[in-house]
């Protein structure tokens, strides 16, 4: 326990006051000559003020005139009181005192007397001096005691040989000298604490600052790992104490200095409790929010907000912060999730003025917004978008072009009849394996024997991380990426799953998987199924690309645009140049896997059934050529055109001037000045306006002839190449104008990832806990790459202030 002073018993919390002259509750020297004579008042200082630590309502009179007696307290309560005026010490305010008619002369108090004598306190209040030890020592009960109750002021007479004040303090057995003494001792035992504590406090105070550091390091590993930090039970006769408490008796056997700390440390001060875990789990998120907030500094910013339910049914929001900071990247930085009671519009808004309020973040620097599509985030009149927007004509509203990529995906799926009833058998045949463990460890043991025939024959390589052990791939719902690695799996172990169906339906335990084995085996044994499968093995594949891409938090919306632009074109190629191809690949792993193929050129008829008696007569080849493989991509691309449309937002077009791809063959000059004036006129005046102009006709010229502005790929990399050759100095308002456009969203793939970590964090068996708690673990498990470069000593200065705390930590 940290070694206190008697007089710490009594102090007030956060009150940092010594019994120093000039401590709170006197005046200030600084202002002992005012210009005024008015009598001035001390802070608080008719008040009562309720005792430190005290359980009896007892107050702290700070006027010296209108204390009650402490013989006038309770017995019981008297050595309470006495300890707390002790601790404030003796009322000497400094001013300039007022005249007094004393024996027909005018006269006044003087400041000096409180050096000469010490225990000498004034009372503003009656004008008059008092003797501080006699009224906190003196065990006469007279009520009448000139220094102690009625206070003297004939200030004449201190001037005379038998000074008052000398001969109030008397020889040395004087009521006065008594209390002298007693408030001598006290002081002398103050003075031999401090030279005691002086030899011990330097190594005292290594030793806590070590045992917090113990704490924090544990708070700050389970919370970048996601972990609980309490357990079931943590009694002293459990077995298992939780995460927590077992991670610090862990540091504490692997360092015996640790070890020994612990052990000494006091009961009630071994600052291991949950309420100090989760005070030191709130600074260390707050210090990563922070740092945050500084790196952002006045910079202009866009939010991306998304909504999700948490394990225990609560509507959560998460806040994502994108900028451009000073090292010209692009970050997206989880800010906070915010628990609302609904997602209305107006709610969500408050939620977020009410974080930016706490944290300084100006609407008017906010420069975009990401979401959904949901009515209630795009809604052109009454959706958070159009509110921010009310707020800040320039937070230009993007869709997230990954959602839009979902939405047309989806589409597909649901068009087009033969890809809806592939993915339904694709997802019925996933889930018949994946569902037993048996059933996997047995296509894991076909795929094994497939792979060594394989390999004695030949036909496939083998080295360090070929044909690894896999199983199938279930596809998530909302996560179109998976839907491709899915079908990709599936090919892989094509023949694996066929060779387990097929046991399935000879050999299975009971009539229903030997059933349910035996349509799925032939379902996947169908052309059909195949073909679809190598098709949206295609289409998803080009998809792909574009779908990663959009993961990542550093791409820019011109690279995006680019990207579909691209995508559209794969997809096209494909349809016009690549059925052939195509086909060949569909018929040679038929061939390989024993599934039946129709004859081509048998005519297609929509039954069980082959046969020509139909009003329009198609043969097969031209039923897989145009129902399906074109249907299909047809379908796809009109998606996509009506998703990411060529003529897409004026503000996209404009800013696609400054893109450096291809040797900026995009640049324009009017496009450029039409940016600034239409999109990004609240950001340069008129003067810059002008200037910005100058700045681009060398700027055309001169960037496209240097080296390290060839190959360029996107506006991101210029703005990193502008700062690194110093040419952003050269051109600051068009390094400007980049920044404001990098700071565009793309797609709110970061705050899905930060719904991923809610739910590893608050689980099931976690779902009790409370907002706050959850909000301060995401932050700093998500943003782990800045808490784990915060200085614990740091942290232990800030644990330190923010209240008085039962041990030394400096």
């Amino acid at each position: 326990m940290k070694n206190k002073k008697i007089f710490d018993f009594f102090r007030k919390k956060n009150d940092e006051s010594t019994s120093d002259l000039n401590g709170p509750n006197n005046i200030s020297p600084c202002i002992s000559e005012p210009a005024s004579t008015k009598r001035p008042r001390l802070e608080n200082e008719t008040l009562n003020e309720p005792l430190p630590n005290s359980s009896n309502n007892l107050q702290y009179v700070y006027d010296p005139g209108i204390r009650i007696p402490i013989l006038q307290h309770p017995i019981e309560l008297q050595d309470e009181v006495r300890r707390a005026y002790i601790d404030k010490g003796p009322i000497q305010p400094i001013y300039d005192y007022p005249f007094t008619e004393c024996e027909g002369q005018k006269r006044r108090f003087q400041s000096s007397w409180f050096q000469k004598y010490p225990w000498l306190e004034f009372s503003i209040e009656k004008q008059s001096a008092f003797c501080f030890p006699c009224y906190v020592f003196d065990t006469n009960s007279a009520q009448f005691d000139t220094f102690t109750v009625t206070g003297f002021k004939n200030w004449k007479r201190v001037n005379y040989k038998n000074c008052p004040f000398k001969r109030h303090e008397g020889d040395g057995n004087s009521r006065h000298s008594f209390a002298m003494r007693k408030w001598g001792d006290l002081k002398n035992l103050d003075q031999h604490i401090d030279r005691r504590l002086e030899k011990q406090s330097s190594k005292q105070i290594e030793q806590n600052r070590l045992l917090l550091k113990v704490s924090i390091e544990s708070v700050k590993f389970l919370a970048m790992q996601g972990c609980a930090f309490r357990g079931h039970d943590e009694s002293i006769a459990s077995k298992n104490h939780g995460n927590y408490l077992e991670l610090v008796a862990l540091l504490g056997r692997m360092n015996p200095e640790i070890g020994s700390t612990l052990e000494k440390a006091s009961k009630n001060a071994k600052y291991t409790s949950p309420e100090i875990q989760r005070e030191i789990l709130k600074i260390i998120a707050d210090i990563v929010r922070d740092k945050i907030r500084a790196k952002i500094g006045e910079a202009k910013f866009c939010i991306l907000v998304d909504e999700a339910i948490d394990e225990s049914s609560k509507e959560q929001m998460a806040i994502i912060l994108r900028y451009v900071d000073r090292d010209e990247f692009i970050r997206e930085r989880f800010f906070e999730v915010v628990h609302v009671e609904n997602t209305s519009a107006l709610t969500l808004k408050k939620e977020i003025c009410n974080v930016f309020n706490q944290y300084n973040l100006l609407t008017k620097n906010l420069r975009g917004q990401g979401y959904d599509g949901a009515s209630n985030m795009r809604g052109e009149w009454n959706g958070l978008q159009a509110l921010f927007l009310k707020d800040s004509p320039h937070a230009y509203y993007i869709h997230c072009f990954a959602h839009r990529l979902q939405l047309a995906l989806v589409a597909v799926s649901k068009e087009v009849h033969d890809v809806w009833r592939f993915f339904s058998t694709l997802t019925l045949a996933i889930n018949f394996v994946g569902s037993s463990a048996k059933h996997q460890f047995q296509l894991k043991s076909i795929r094994k024997a497939k792979i060594n025939d394989l390999i004695k024959l030949g036909e496939i390589d083998t080295g360090t991380g070929s044909n690894q052990d896999c199983s199938l791939v279930r596809a998530g719902a909302t996560r179109w990426s998976s839907h491709f690695s899915s079908v990709r799996r599936f090919i892989s172990l094509f023949g694996s799953v066929s060779t387990l169906l097929q046991d399935l339906v000879d050999k299975g335990p009971n009539s229903n998987i030997r059933g349910e084995a035996k349509g799925l085996y032939l379902d996947i044994k169908s052309f059909d199924f195949v073909f679809v499968l190598f098709l949206m093995h295609e289409v998803l594949g080009i998809s792909d690309k574009l779908c990663q891409t959009l993961q990542k938090n550093d791409i820019d919306i011109l690279n995006a645009i680019n990207l579909v632009s691209t995508t559209r074109l794969n997809l096209q190629q494909i349809r016009d140049d690549r059925w052939e191809g195509f086909l060949w690949s569909v018929l040679k792993f038929c061939e390989s896997n024993d599934v039946e193929v129709p004859d081509f050129d048998d005519c297609y008829t929509r039954g069980t059934k082959r046969s020509c008696q139909q009003k329009n007569n198609i043969i097969v080849h031209d039923h897989y050529h145009f129902e399906i493989f074109n249907a299909v991509i047809d379908f796809q691309l009109m998606e996509l055109n009506e998703r990411f449309p060529e003529d897409t937002t004026e503000l996209l077009t404009l800013s696609n001037a400054l893109s450096p791809v291809d040797g900026f063959k995009s640049f324009s000059f009017p496009d450029i000045c039409s940016l600034v004036d239409k999109f990004y006129y609240y950001d340069f005046n008129l003067e810059e306006r002008g200037d910005l102009e100058r700045e681009l006709d060398h700027y055309k010229f001169d960037i496209p002839r240097h080296a390290q502005f060839q190959n360029l790929n996107s506006l991101h990399h210029l703005c990193q190449t502008l700062a690194r050759t110093t040419k952003s100095v050269i051109y600051p308002l068009i390094d400007r104008l980049v920044r404001l456009v990098l700071t565009l969203p793309v797609s709110i793939a970061t705050t899905e990832r930060a719904f991923s970590g809610m739910k590893l964090i608050k689980m099931p068996l976690r779902n009790k806990m409370e907002n706050d708690l959850m909000a301060n673990t995401m932050v700093v498990y998500i943003e782990r790459d800045i808490a784990s470069g915060i200085d614990t000593e740091f942290i232990i200065n800030k644990f330190d202030v923010l209240k008085n705390r039962k041990i030394w930590l400096k």
